[in-house]
């Protein structure tokens, strides 16, 4: 019984953020969506501490793991597509191809330059003059 009241407080709490966040973006016409500013600020408050991992996990943790039934409202609305799907097809492919590839790349080189760059600061270090 304890852990159903914790999982209910949770899933409030996060409930309140997003309400929240949704009326916040509404009252002051911010150009982005509710739910992504709700994120922005559920991750401050974790990033500072004022909210703990313990407090949310067994609530995130269900929403995780139900994250596919979720999104089948998305996919029952992308059948309706199809024409745009047929004619831009390939232009859609390109896109999430790059999307994709693009990040990774990015990131590879950025992480091999700081590798070399940490190597040559040891090896710097290391070195006796």
């Amino acid at each position: 019984m304890k852990e159903t009241w914790k999982f209910l407080w949770q899933m409030a709490f996060l409930m309140a953020i997003f309400l929240a966040s949704n009326w916040f973006v509404g009252a002051t016409g911010l150009p982005i969506p509710g739910n992504v500013l709700g994120i922005i600020v559920l991750f401050l408050l974790l990033l500072t501490g004022v909210v703990k991992e313990d407090h949310i996990s067994t609530a995130a943790d269900f929403l995780l793991k139900h994250m596919v039934f979720l999104f089948v409202p998305v996919a029952v609305g992308l059948m309706q597509w199809g024409g745009v799907f047929y004619d831009y097809g390939w232009i859609l492919l390109a896109a999430i191809v790059v999307g994709a590839v693009l990040p990774l790349l990015t990131v590879g080189v950025l992480g091999r330059a700081m590798r070399r760059r940490t190597r040559r600061k040891e090896d710097e270090s290391c070195s006796p003059m």
